[in-house]
């Protein structure tokens, strides 16, 4: 399984196998708490199946998503390495099953294998690029320029229209933006009435290219 994380699909097959019997297996249900801001940090988690959130909440308990996970996907990186604090809350958005490494097996691959660290730089410095991209999204773009790169983002193509293959709820779009839910229904109403858009079950279709400005 650790062979299809970009992370480590350039290992050699010895090192893979090393790290993945040192890996736990665990499941949680939906909306389990993994860890939370603040917690100490021992452990990367890897997913085999389902989805997480990462996410961070104000003084009055409104939730922004920073990102989501899904299989193949890792999360915890960024305290793993520094051994500081988590930075944010992940949660379970579906029911999951996770590899759980911990940071002395890791070294311990370290140690033998130092050309580990240089793919763990290589996607980090990609997290980076990914975030400043969110950053300048969130500084520059107004709400409904945030909706439609979000919804292009995570559009794939089937058949005659683009699919987005989670089911997002309205609030659950605005939480990713920083928007309201309001507004984002608000937006997927003319969306909707201007054919670009179809939803069925909270599935989202693209039907035709969403216009660049609303």
């Amino acid at each position: 399984m650790l062979s299809k994380i970009p992370l480590f699909e350039n290992l050699e097959p010895e090192i893979i196998q090393h790290l993945e019997d040192a890996a736990i297996p665990k499941r949680f249900a939906r909306n389990t708490i993994l860890f939370s801001k603040g917690d100490e940090s021992n452990a990367l988690y890897l997913i085999r199946e389902g989805r997480t959130k990462a996410v961070i909440t104000d003084d009055q308990g409104k939730e922004i998503v920073l990102n989501t996970f899904g299989a193949g996907d890792y999360f915890g990186e960024i305290a793993f390495l520094s051994e500081e604090p988590r930075t944010a809350t992940v949660v379970t958005a579906t029911p999951t099953e996770v590899l759980i490494l911990y940071r002395r097996d890791f070294k311990e691959v370290l140690s033998k294998h130092p050309d580990v660290m240089f793919e763990f730089i290589k996607v980090l410095i990609e997290r980076v690029r990914n975030s400043t991209d969110q950053i300048e999204s969130l500084a520059f773009r107004d709400v409904y320029g945030r909706v439609r790169a979000l919804l292009n983002g995570l559009a794939k193509e089937e058949g005659e229209a683009r699919v987005i293959a989670e089911r997002l709820t309205h609030q659950e779009i605005a939480n990713r933006v920083g928007s309201s839910r309001e507004m984002v229904s608000k937006i997927f109403k003319q969306l909707q009435d201007g054919g670009f858009v179809a939803v069925d079950h909270k599935q989202v279709m693209l039907l035709r290219d969403l216009p660049k400005n609303f």
